[in-house]
């Protein structure tokens, strides 16, 4: 069953005219699990985190292959604080559980959007789409064009 940001989402794009695939698969609530269900290598995966920054929430887009530097966000948008929104914030800001967060701020989550130069340099983008079951894949390009996010470097190499 599609949720209503997966519609959201789905509508968006094909009014934007982005081709696009949607897969419909068991639940995956880990980067691990989506990219095996997707057929895709890891770092494809575009995870979505909240981070509330002080005192505003931010949607950050970071390769499923990489870690988070809360060092670069909190020098580049010049906050003292970075930290995880937990499950409750996340639920109340986006109606969303983890895992299920899509790579959009506005129109599709009405928060400010960074990506991580870690996704750009990949040739698509692969990501929940508002549940753990739903998956939409776009060429990089294309996701880059609709998602108008500020692209700078905050990832670190996974160990």
């Amino acid at each position: 069953m599609s949720t209503p940001t997966f519609t959201k989402i789905n509508n968006w794009l094909e009014d934007k005219g982005v081709s696009k695939r949607v897969l419909h698969h068991e639940p995956t609530p880990t980067s691990e699990d989506s990219a095996r269900v997707r057929g895709e290598d890891i770092a494809i995966g575009g995870k979505a985190l909240l981070l509330k920054c002080d005192q505003d929430f931010h949607l950050f887009v970071i390769s499923a292959a990489k870690r988070l530097d809360s060092k670069a966000i909190r020098k580049y948008i010049g906050v003292k604080k970075v930290r995880f929104a937990t499950a409750e914030e996340l639920m109340e800001r986006t109606g969303l559980i983890p895992g299920s967060v899509p790579p959009f701020g506005r129109p599709i989550l009405d928060f400010q959007l960074y990506i991580d130069t870690s996704v750009a340099e990949n040739p698509r983008i692969a990501f929940n789409a508002g549940s753990i079951t739903d998956s939409i894949i776009l060429d990089i390009k294309d996701y880059l064009e609709v998602a108008q996010g500020e692209v700078f470097q905050f990832s670190k190499t996974e160990h």
